[in-house]
């Protein structure tokens, strides 16, 4: 994988250099990078020569002088340039292998790479760790990084890994606390496997690791409709059992290290949980207290709304059905202000199956199908529906194709953890 520029930075070095998206970094002081973390590190000299090589395949060589840590404003196609390391495992709940045929290909890509943890915060199992990478993640420090647990008993791991080397999950993680390797754990919780007293026994094994760990997230298996073993679903007593381990542990230990996602609370039919409950919302990206940045944001925002606004503001909000219970909350409250009209729109995942409710995996044909007809001409999305850095969403339809499908104006919401896009548009636009 070549270090293939997708973006430049506005106003940044590159830019003045006139370097173009499509090319490709090919060394930097003479030395072939092999993924981000090296050019972090190259890049930091004052004085540097690089090698570029031009979308038409033209050699270009730059001698620049900069200041120190300046950055030269790549945005790359990939983190890693050199070989990805793939996942080595056959994991019982892998989503990848609950995917059906024709989607692009980098979706069926099941990548365990420990730089990917560190520099995305993606998750990896350890099990494919060498002596070399080791000795880079001692030496550079690379942390935290994201471990998939889901259990510390070395033989249901290995079970549920489908790996033998699964088992040594506490001997990695022995070598993290020895290199002072901070860390962010995960648990895929699948009931009558790793649930019940297995999670008590993996949250105080983990607790052994108290010096470097930052957090211990605890996820609901996902099911789609393409899955061919059978796994069970987490039901409302399963999350009710699950929240009180998670609670009971927090309580002897007196520190919330552990969360469940709010997936959670709201199979059980609770209410999220205060800030405090998430301990520096460490694991946002995995749905762990994301519905709590969102609500507290919005109160505070709301308290500062107008009573009304002088030109009508109608807009279709399409979210997931995960999160829909609090943009109802939030529409309620928006519509008592004049001339402003909110229509909530949860979207079903008919492209996955109905037990898949976030919005990541919402596809664009399943906006069409259940809009068309049903919206605003103005519709308010999560960024997170669009693959990164494109505006293509899962199943390879564009913003533009579902903006012609429904005749509408699509508006993004980048920052999927607040609502100042939502009230920037109603209240500033």
């Amino acid at each position: 994988m070549p270090a293939i520029i997708s973006a430049i930075e506005k106003n940044s070095i590159a830019d003045e250099l006139e370097i173009k998206a499509g090319s490709e970094l090919l060394n930097v002081n003479g030395v072939k990078l092999r993924d981000y973390i090296d050019y972090q590190y190259a890049v930091m000299a004052e004085e540097l020569e690089f090698e570029i090589k031009t979308p038409a395949g033209e050699i270009e060589c730059f001698e620049i002088e900069k200041d120190f840590e300046e950055d030269l404003g790549f945005i790359f196609e990939s983190a890693i340039f050199d070989n990805i390391k793939h996942c080595a495992n056959n994991c019982i709940f892998c989503f990848v292998d609950q995917q059906p045929k024709g989607l692009r290909e980098s979706l069926y890509v099941k990548d365990d790479d420990y730089r990917l943890s560190y520099l995305q915060g993606t998750y990896v199992t350890l099990t494919n760790l060498t002596k070399k990478d080791k000795e880079r993640i001692a030496a550079q420090h690379l942390g935290p990084l994201y471990v998939s647990v889901h259990t510390t008993n070395p033989d249901l791991r290995a079970k549920m890994l489908n790996n033998k080397n699964a088992s040594n999950l506490l001997k990695e993680l022995d070598f993290l606390k020895e290199n002072e390797i901070p860390i962010n754990t995960q648990v895929v919780l699948c009931p009558s496997y790793n649930d019940g007293d297995e999670l008590k026994r993996t949250l105080n094994d983990l607790w052994k690791y108290k010096t470097i760990l930052n957090s211990i997230a605890i996820v609901p298996v996902g099911i789609t409709k393409y899955r061919k073993e059978k796994l069970k679903q987490v039901t409302k007593e399963t999350a009710l059992e699950t929240i009180k381990i998670v609670d009971e542990f927090n309580k002897k230990i007196k520190k919330n290290i552990a969360s469940v996602s709010d997936e959670f609370f709201l199979i059980a039919g609770l209410e999220i949980p205060e800030k405090k409950y998430y301990n520096g919302f460490n694991q946002l990206e995995d749905g762990v207290g994301s519905l709590r940045c969102l609500i507290d944001d919005f109160n505070k925002r709301l308290k500062k709304a107008p009573k009304s606004v002088k030109e009508k503001k109608e807009y279709t909000i399409a979210c997931s059905v995960s999160a829909s219970s609090a943009f109802y909350k939030f529409a309620e409250e928006l519509n008592k202000i004049k001339n402003i009209h909110l229509d909530i729109h949860p979207v079903k995942s008919e492209f996955w199956g109905k037990d898949v409710n976030v919005a990541g995996l919402i596809t664009a044909n399943d906006l069409i199908n259940q809009l068309k007809g049903n919206c605003y001409k103005d519709v308010i999305i999560p960024s997170i529906m669009i693959r990164p850095y494109t505006t293509e969403f899962l199943d390879g339809l564009t913003v533009k194709d579902v903006e012609k499908a429904l005749g509408v104006k699509l508006h993004i919401q980048k920052d999927i953890y607040s609502t100042k896009e939502l009230f920037d548009l109603l209240f500033i636009m």
